[in-house]
This record gives structure tokens, C-alpha cells and sequence, in this order.
């Protein structure tokens, strides 16, 4: 097959359509309904999701949380460091990214001007990560730490230069049924924040059940394809857990079910797919891997008959995994998919993170 070009995958996005604040109520953001089989769209609100799905469907969310992972310091001589918390290697370690970056050499100090932590460069990995041991005053966790004096870490795309709607990212670039037990997402996997306890309440008493994993989101997700063609680009990783109730949800003719397994989100989708990709049947432990599957044209899926979504960046492999859901086994779904697209821009949804959803059956 002739590689796919990244130019296949690129539109053309106003500035003005990328959401910088989310909707006032979660469920009230857009939610443009895409019918697979008569090609079909309808526009609606979030909160109109329970007229779309049946009894028996299965909603698979991530419930991996978003810590406050961006801290801000100063070197002795007075320079500005931010460092944002990607994982927890051990030992006091934490592997970051740091402003400005390789030009702190190994061995670098930097600490809050109010004593909350202090931090001092390990060693440099080649990708530009840096490990950094990280002392928190007071004997408290990182995490901890992290919590109380931490930013959120939202993508470069929507401006935030200052604090003054901390506390609003806080509750709202989170899901409401994320785990706080498990703040390990660099970035929020956004498809369900527009989902409330209400709607929740409202889809389990209609028979439509919840089944939970975890994918750690990183930044890899934003990173745009920066190859000629899709082929060639390095996808990024992912670890994931899968319980072992929700590996069986993945099975529906072994748990006897017949309701439709639709994925919220492409974190979903990312753990669900490289999941069924090696197991032809659920194990009796939960799983843990690293989800490094690449979905585009003309994939196809196992284990997902339906996605719940936001707009996605251009040349981005996001973009490429719903092109292929929408037309699995295809090219046809890069054409449709920017059909409906520019259909979306022209009612005036709202792009990325913050922005409005698609429902895709």
C-alpha cells in the first residue's frame, strides 16, 4: 500500500475555534451524534447522550486523574525554572520536563521561593527528559505537594498566563469520576469531561453500565506528526491497567452480553485495542501494559463499536484513530472526517480540550 501522506491528515482551524475555557455546565457542551452506516449527522447537546445509547451498552472510561503536575522555581541566581511532573521513577526520583530545559546541567539545583521543595538534576535521558530528585518541605509526598501548589497541565494550546482560573482548571480539566487515588495523567482524557453525576445516574438507571481502566496520558498525545508520512512517525507509549472485570466487558459473547462496548475517549480506545491485541480472552488478574498500538487508516478494531471524542489537532495521531474508526478497514474515513469537520467549524463548535464532543455509532 503507498504510504499515507501527514498532509492527508491536516485541515484548516481558526485560531478563535480552540475552546481557552470549558462550557458552563459540563453536559451542556455540543455533541455532534455521527451515524457510521447512513453517514448520517445530527447535533445535539452532551446531555442528550442517553438518547443514543440502549440497555446493555458499555461505557469504558479512563479514570486516571490529572495532578497539578507543573511546579515553578527559581535557580540561586535567580532564574525561572518550570518543571512538570511526568512520572515517578523511585528512590525520590521523578522523571520532567524543564523550562529551560538542557541548559541546567546535571547537578542543577532550583527551589521554590517559598521553601515548598527543592529539586536538583540527576541525569538528562535522550528525549529531552530529565530526571530530578524532588525534596518536599515538611516531609510531605511529591504528589502532595503537587496537589496544593501545583498548576494544572494544560496543553500549550489554550493561554493561561496567569492563576487566576486555578481553581477552576482544577475541578474542571478533571473528570468527575476520575480515581483520586490515582493522579498519574499528564493530561486529562478529556471525552469525558462532559460527563456529570446526573447523566451518569440518569445512563445507569436507562441499563447502560460503566466499565473502568487506567492510561496514563502523557504529553505525547499533543505531539503533532512531524514525518512526511503517518507511517514513519514514533508513536508514544502509554502504560495501562485493565481490572479484571473489565477485561470480561471486553468479551461480551463469553459474559453472555450483547450490548454495543463504546470507548470515552481515545485513551480508552488506546488500552482496549492493544489489550485485545495479544488476549483472546479475559485473564484471571488485572493487566498492566504499555500501550504503544497505532491506529490510522485502514485499521480495524476489536473491541470497539463505539467512540465518544473531542476535535482533534490537526496531523496528529488522534485525528488519525478517529479517521479510521469511522471507516475501519479503510481509507474513506480521512475524506469523511474532514467533511465533518468543516461541517462542525461552520456551526461553530468548539475545538480540543475544553471543547465540544462527537458521538460515533
Amino acid at each position: 500500500m503507498i504510504p499515507l501522506s501527514t498532509e492527508l491528515f491536516d485541515y484548516p482551524l481558526p485560531s478563535g475555534a480552540i475552546a481557552q475555557a470549558p462550557a458552563p455546565e459540563r453536559d451542556r457542551s455540543r455533541l455532534l451524534v455521527v451515524d457510521r452506516a447512513t453517514r448520517a449527522l445530527a447535533h445535539h447537546r452532551f446531555a442528550d447522550l442517553p438518547t443514543f445509547l440502549r440497555r446493555g451498552d458499555i461505557l469504558f472510561r479512563n479514570v486516571a486523574a490529572v495532578l497539578p503536575a507543573r511546579l515553578r522555581a527559581r535557580r540561586p541566581t535567580g532564574g525561572r525554572v518550570e518543571c512538570l511532573l511526568l512520572q515517578e521513577i523511585g528512590d525520590g526520583l521523578w522523571r520532567c520536563l524543564l523550562k529551560p530545559g538542557r541548559k541546567l546541567p546535571v547537578g542543577a539545583t532550583f527551589a521554590d521561593p517559598a521553601g515548598a521543595f527543592r529539586g536538583e538534576i540527576a541525569a538528562w535521558e535522550e528525549d529531552g527528559v530529565a530526571q530530578v530528585r524532588l525534596v518536599a518541605a515538611q516531609g510531605e509526598s511529591v504528589t502532595d505537594l503537587a496537589q496544593r501548589v501545583g498548576e494544572v497541565p494544560l496543553p500549550p494550546y489554550i493561554e493561561r498566563p496567569d492563576r487566576s482560573r486555578r481553581a477552576e482548571d482544577l475541578d474542571r480539566y478533571q473528570t468527575v469520576y476520575a480515581d483520586p487515588r490515582r493522579p498519574v495523567a499528564a493530561a486529562a482524557p478529556t471525552a469525558g469531561l462532559h460527563f456529570t453525576p446526573a447523566l451518569l445516574s440518569a445512563l445507569a438507571a436507562q441499563g447502560v453500565r460503566t466499565a473502568d481502566l487506567i492510561l496514563h496520558v502523557g504529553l505525547g498525545t499533543f505531539r503533532p506528526i512531524a514525518t512526511a508520512t503517518i507511517a514513519a512517525h514514533a508513536i508514544h507509549r502509554e502504560r495501562y491497567e485493565i481490572p479484571v472485570a473489565t477485561q470480561r466487558a471486553l468479551f461480551p459473547a463469553a459474559a453472555g452480553a450483547a450490548g454495543r462496548r463504546i470507548a470515552v475517549g481515545t485513551t480508552a480506545v488506546r488500552a482496549m485495542e492493544d489489550f485485545l491485541a495479544t488476549r483472546a480472552a479475559p485473564a484471571q488478574l488485572p493487566h498492566v501494559g504499555e500501550a504503544g498500538i497505532y491506529l490510522y487508516p485502514p485499521a480495524t478494531f476489536r473491541g470497539v463499536d463505539g467512540l465518544i471524542t473531542n476535535f482533534h489537532q490537526p496531523r496528529s495521531t488522534l485525528l488519525c484513530l478517529v479517521a479510521a474508526f469511522l471507516a475501519p478497514g479503510s481509507l474513506d474515513g480521512i475524506g469523511w472526517l474532514k467533511e465533518i469537520y468543516a461541517e462542525a467549524l461552520d456551526r461553530g463548535y468548539r475545538f480540543f480540550s475544553y471543547g465540544d464532543a462527537m458521538l460515533i455509532l
